[in-house]
């Protein structure tokens, strides 16, 4: 399995401003399930996520990373969470130099 960026957004317990990491995931061959921190989800029509945590049944989202920068909701508010170990690569595909210190929290 191969590893791509991906956004994540704990859907679950929250409106639009859930927890959220920009981060390398690993897909299935279908991508019906996505491996991310340890974690495990699988594709689903939930009520806010399209993915759901196999153990814990919280609703997901994830998605593409969107290059214009709008990954949150437009309702949703709060940092998005990067490791620090992709931001060259993120920053590479985002076509741009630098990460805004407003949306992003590097880990």
């Amino acid at each position: 399995m191969e590893y791509v960026i991906r956004y994540i957004e704990l859907k679950s317990g929250f409106h639009d401003d859930g927890p959220a990491w920009i981060g390398k995931v690993r897909l299935s061959k279908s991508e019906q399930t996505v491996y991310f921190n340890e974690k495990t989800f699988q594709r689903c029509r939930g009520i806010q996520g399209n993915y759901f945590d196999i153990e814990t049944n919280e609703e997901y989202w994830i998605s593409g990373v969107k290059k214009d920068g709008t990954n949150r909701h437009k309702y949703g508010h709060g940092k998005i969470l990067m490791d620090r170990s992709i931001v060259k690569e993120y920053l590479d595909l985002m076509n741009q130099v630098s990460l805004d210190k407003n949306k992003f929290e590097l880990i």
